[in-house]
């Protein structure tokens, strides 16, 4: 089944050697003029600098003594003088000896396209074509029936033997006859990597395609080639190495059979990772360690999506893997690199995570069965075990903490929990037996997971003078419990109310807050501060989980919420700068949750005003959020602290909102909008304005400002399209306004003037003079239309939609407007406001406007005189009062005559 894609690779690789060959011809010559510049341009032994010294897991020199490149050629004239071995101090400089000494050596060019091509490339492509030939001809002889299986297996050695062979006499070759050449490709390591890999094919196909061993037979044959690979590539250096290494990995794919045998195909690549991993050891190459890695969990994946997984083999890939790390990668541990203490390495704790992540696609893909679960738990308490041993790998502990919440997770989400408590059992074709079976292993696993990381993290805490490393075990030792005592409560209770489950919690938040004490009581140390704040959050964050275990769906809300201030609390406590964080992230948590359900318990609210589910849901995390900001606020004004003011002012605004809503349509939160709805909306957005007005100028807080202009804007808006278009019950909407003085119109309209006058006495000074002024102008327009309105309640009755408008009622409008434009004009004299004072000019003049347009048009009789008459009186004493009293001149007293002087 591999037929195609490895053909064309084979064609390419023709290809690519014979346009290259056809361009080495001029390599000799091109070699040559090198040779020649190098002469005349170095004129002294370079002097040699002594190494420096290399980090743990750093490459190595990539050749040894014998394929080392050579130094730069020396002129014939001049003898070589011995290498410097020591610094000694030179002699005084003399007269002249500036002058007689050699100019300093230039740096060697570097070699150009052609030449990396000629000399390094094409060696590369000739070994891995050697390898590749030797494959397609075994596949080749297969699929012709030219030869037997037995002269198959001994043609592939002899070829493997030829290789190897020949790169071993090319070796001697190069170092006998002690040539010094350019710095090319290794081509004996090229020789014996190919002949390498066709070993490992050889031996492969004996066992696996025809039987020819046994897996006794075959193991120690691997073993053997694997050990000569090692060997060999101590001589020939990396390049063999990296060849070897894929070429051993590649070999399943390349020499298939039909039907495949995971268990020797598991054998062979965990001889092969021996070999790898024992040969980086000893070098310290990171890139092959790194590069095993790879090829091996890649290796996992074949089978996983079968119907029938084969568990035990894939089972022992991953142990076997595992071990294989631990004993020859992991720093500090066994036969690994050793390493400074206090230091994560990121191999070493890479190695172990990439294993762990193979172990639990084995049991996700396994439908948890019972032996992947085991093998995986297994691989995750060698974890604990070797970071306890080896800091270097105490990376690895999140991964393992990831992974066991992923294997639980899923586990809650694959099965019906129903499952569990059914009286006849399982369902007939829901889910594989695996998944039932194996429910008291879960549970026993997750006890002793969760014991293991928090009894090790806390012990854990004062064995290192590292700060990070004491912050990761307790990290781990906090989130893993809770993580998977939220995975059983889903699977187990169905996220219903759970006693047990919530004495679970109380007595995890117990040993959580017995850590959180114990380590306060203990002497200083980097990370103390650190991993005590994160046992209390952990403390907080599994009473919020009794909360929510014991009760409602809803209250998971109120304990995120409370999580947030009790976290901020902490901080105030332990200024740890994590922590303001994970304040914040409990906001966003609660925010998303109401984003996810804003009636945060469904459909059962409750019909009660006021006093019902919205004002626990939105008012408690309210409250928490607005402590937690004073919390916060302490310490900075940062990020954090405005994320958490920002939820405040959310669910402030939320909460009002919604018990609005509730109120307004009888607990149906899915009614549309009425003038009563728009009208309490608006007041309680204008009185939320006011005070974040007043509040900013104390907080100075950005959040306040923003808040406080974001909620005028959406007062205007309902008051506009709500109040005044919308729901204005003298355009479009029937509604019955009610009494003739206590009515809707006083709470939609008078009451939102006087709060937007309020409004904008609020902001005068503090904000630009049109934002005060235009609110100021919404305060008018919204008085002068509860003037209006109510002088037609008093005409038409509680619904003030229908009927005509009659010659008595349009006069009573403009002795309505006149005398709301008299009394502005009696406040704007009393207080000295301007403002007032040119609200009453802008009524009036509308009350003039009416009174030529529609009154002497409309009007007949008595009206009109008497409309008339009353707006000339009115205009006349308003133009008296800015005569004698606003705009009274004052005479100003001649000027005394000058005294008269005698000469």
């Amino acid at each position: 089944m591999f037929d195609g894609p490895f053909d064309v690779f084979a064609w390419l690789i023709a290809i690519a050697a014979f346009l290259i060959a056809i361009k080495a011809s001029g390599q000799a010559a091109e070699l040559r003029r090198r040779l020649n510049s190098l002469e005349e341009m170095f004129h002294a032994q370079r002097q040699v600098q002594p190494p420096p010294l290399t980090p743990v897991w750093e490459q190595a020199p990539a050749t040894t003594t014998d394929t080392a490149e050579p130094p730069p050629l020396a002129p014939e004239t001049e003898p070589a003088s011995p290498l410097v071995t020591e610094a000694v101090s030179p002699p005084p400089l003399e007269a002249g000896t500036e002058a007689d000494a050699p100019p300093p050596p230039l740096p060697a060019p570097a070699p150009g396209f052609e030449e990396q091509l000629g000399t390094r490339w094409v060696v590369w492509i000739g070994g891995l074509a050697l390898a590749l030939g030797g494959f397609f001809m075994v596949r080749y002889s297969i699929e012709a029936g030219l030869l037997g299986p037995g002269v198959r297996v001994f043609l592939g050695g002899l070829f493997a033997a030829a290789l190897l062979g020949a790169g071993e006499w090319s070796r001697r070759k190069e170092s006998i006859s002690n040539i010094q050449a350019l710095p090319i490709a290794n081509i004996p390591a090229i020789l014996t990597a190919a002949g390498t890999a066709v070993a490992f094919a050889t031996i492969y196909a004996a066992y696996a395609l025809y039987g020819f061993l046994v897996p006794a037979t075959a193991f120690v044959l691997l073993g053997i080639v694997a050990m000569c690979t090692l060997a060999a590539a101590l001589l020939h250096g990396p390049a063999l190495a990296g060849l070897g290494v894929v070429g051993a990995f590649v070999t399943p794919v390349l020499v298939s059979s039909g039907k495949p045998d995971y268990w020797a195909l598991y054998i062979y690549l965990a001889v092969v990772t021996a070999a790898s991993f024992g040969l980086a050891r000893i070098r310290l190459w990171r890139w092959l360690a790194v590069t095993t890695i790879a090829f091996a969990v890649l290796w996992i994946f074949p089978g996983l999506d079968t119907e029938e997984l084969q568990v035990a083999p894939h089972a022992f890939h991953v142990i076997a893997g595992f071990v294989l790390a631990a004993l020859l990668v992991v720093c500090g541990f066994m036969f690994g690199p050793t390493i400074e203490d206090g230091e994560i390495e990121p191999v070493s704790s890479s190695s172990l995570g990439a294993y762990l992540f193979g172990a639990m696609l084995i049991v996700l893909s396994s439908a948890h069965a019972d032996l992947a679960l085991i093998a995986f738990a297994l691989l995750v308490g060698a974890t604990l075990f070797v970071a306890w041993r080896a800091p270097a790998a105490t990376g690895a502990l999140g991964a393992a903490a990831a992974t066991v919440f992923i294997v639980f997770a899923e586990w809650a989400v694959r099965a019906n929990p129903d499952m569990l408590v059914l009286p006849g059992g399982p369902m007939a074709g829901i889910g594989p037996a695996a998944i039932d079976s194996s429910v008291t292993l879960h549970l026993v696993t997750a006890a002793l997971f969760a014991a293991g990381f928090g009894i090790a993290g806390f012990l854990a805490q004062g064995r290192s003078n590292s700060a990070i490393i004491p912050v990761v075990w307790s990290a781990t030792a906090v989130a893993t419990p809770i993580a998977i005592l939220v995975a059983l409560y889903a699977r187990v209770a169905h996220l219903d109310r759970s006693i047990p489950f919530a004495i679970l919690a109380v007595l995890l938040a117990a040993a959580f807050g017995a850590a959180t004490e114990a380590l306060t009581r203990r002497e200083g140390r980097p990370s103390t501060m650190i991993s005590t704040a994160l046992f209390a959050t952990g403390t907080l964050g599994a009473l919020a989980l009794a909360l929510t275990f014991a009760l409602e769906k809803g209250w998971l809300t109120i304990a995120l919420a409370l999580m947030s201030l009790g976290t901020a609390w902490i901080s105030l406590q332990r200024p740890i700068p994590f922590l303001r964080w994970l304040a914040a992230i409990f906001a966003g948590l609660v925010t998303a949750r109401i984003a996810y359900d804003p009636c945060i318990v469904g459909d059962a609210v409750g019909t009660t005003p006021i006093f019902n589910w919205l004002l626990w849901g939105y008012g408690l995390p309210a409250a928490s959020f607005w402590g937690a900001s004073i919390f916060l606020r302490r310490r900075a004004d940062d990020a954090p602290l405005r994320m958490v003011e920002t939820a405040a002012i959310l669910f402030t605004a939320l909460l009002a909102f919604m018990e609005i809503r509730h109120f307004a349509t009888n607990g149906r939160m899915t009614s549309p909008p009425s003038l009563l709805e728009f009208a309490l909306q608006v007041c309680i957005t204008l009185a939320m304005a006011i005070g974040l007005e007043r509040l900013r100028l104390r907080s100075h807080s950005v959040v306040h400002n923003v808040g406080a202009v974001v909620l005028t804007a959406i007062a205007g808006f309902i008051s506009v399209f709500g109040l005044l278009i919308l729901e204005n019950p003298l355009l479009f909407s029937g509604v019955n306004v009610g009494g003739l003085v206590f009515n809707l119109l006083l709470l939609g309209y008078a009451l939102p003037s006087v709060l937007m006058l309020l409004l904008s006495y609020a902001v005068a000074g503090h904000r630009s003079v049109a934002y005060a002024n235009t609110i100021a102008g919404g305060a008018l327009v919204f008085a002068l239309s509860y003037v209006t309105l109510e002088i037609r309640r008093f005409y038409h009755g509680p619904v003030l939609l229908y009927g005509g408008t009659t010659g008595a009622e349009q006069y009573t409008y403009s002795i309505g407007w006149l005398g709301f434009g008299v009394v502005l004009l009696g406040v704007g004299i009393l207080v000295n406001s301007e403002r007032a004072r040119l609200a009453s000019a802008a009524v009036i003049a509308l009350t003039i406007l009416k009174a030529f347009v529609i009154d002497m048009s409309t009007l007949t009789g008595v009206y009109r005189a008497l409309s008339f008459m009353c707006l000339g009186i009115v205009l006349v004493a308003i133009g008296w009062l800015y005569q004698r009293i606003l705009f009274r001149r004052q005479v100003t007293p001649p000027p005394a005559p000058a005294p008269q002087t005698s000469a």
